[in-house]
């Protein structure tokens, strides 16, 4: 069954040089939007990009990483109360979206959207990539898809034909993040002990050792995301998002 599937999954970042059918994407999409969203109100739209130019575009705001640049398609999930404002406005219902709890309540269906995308595409063959980038150059991804207001990107992912031997990704044992009838905080012992395997990775030593690092806890809190960048591109996003419609209640 579906089992199988989530144990051996593989995030894919190589494609092979094929076109992808827009028709057959849309027919996923429309499977994917019988997932569970906000009050029914679907809060989301989904932008498939696969014009050449678009797709160059495209990639430099994800900074050309090679799960974007090299894609036939790369599709862009959107928060979007657009839509549903305009519906009220033709219905003479007063909307009152533009707030904190609106937009994360779009976030939601949104990324509930996207992942029951990625399940079906892989289901079918296709090779699935995260561009956690997205809300790093949101105003640049904006301006590349005209999204007008009370529209936000979210999250993209780029899909292909998998030409891509890329080893499983590394988790933690379940037990690390299920609690139950209570959160059960993490003694240092517990925490290296969840984390020892993931440390101990021939690939993760190398990661640690390339960047000159003591540990590959410093790898992610000083090269991969260090808060320079954090509290730079949360206030990119912050204010984009403002700027989109959402005021945030301070």
């Amino acid at each position: 069954m579906t089992t199988e599937y989530f144990s051996s999954r593989r995030t894919i970042r190589k494609y092979k040089n094929e076109a992808i059918s827009i028709a057959e994407v849309e027919k996923m999409l429309a499977l994917a939007a019988e997932a569970p969203t906000t009050g029914g109100m679907q809060l989301y739209s989904a932008i498939i990009t696969t014009e050449e130019s678009l797709l160059k575009q495209l990639a430099s705001t994800h900074f050309n990483q090679p799960a974007a640049a090299g894609a036939p398609m790369i599709v862009t999930f959107c928060a979007d109360f657009n839509r549903f404002n305009k519906w009220c406005e033709a219905s003479d219902a007063v909307a009152g979206f533009g707030n904190f709890q609106s937009f994360m309540s779009a976030v939601l269906d949104t990324t509930i959207l996207a992942q029951q995308f990625n399940t079906i595409a892989e289901l079918n063959g296709y090779g699935c990539c995260y561009l956690g980038t997205t809300t790093y150059n949101a105003p640049q991804i904006a301006e590349a898809l005209e999204l007008p207001r009370f529209v936000v990107p979210v999250v993209a992912l780029s899909i292909g034909i998998p030409d891509d031997d890329s080893d499983k990704a590394e988790r933690i044992p379940a037990k690390g993040f299920i609690h139950r009838e209570k959160y059960a905080d993490y003694s240092a012992e517990r925490i290296s002990n969840l984390y020892q395997q993931k440390e101990m990775l021939e690939a993760n030593i190398k990661f640690v050792e390339e960047n000159g690092k003591q540990s590959l806890a410093q790898v992610f809190t000083d090269v991969r995301y260090p808060k320079t960048n954090n509290k730079f591109f949360s206030k990119v996003y912050y204010d984009f998002i403002e700027s989109q419609g959402f005021e945030w209640c301070r």
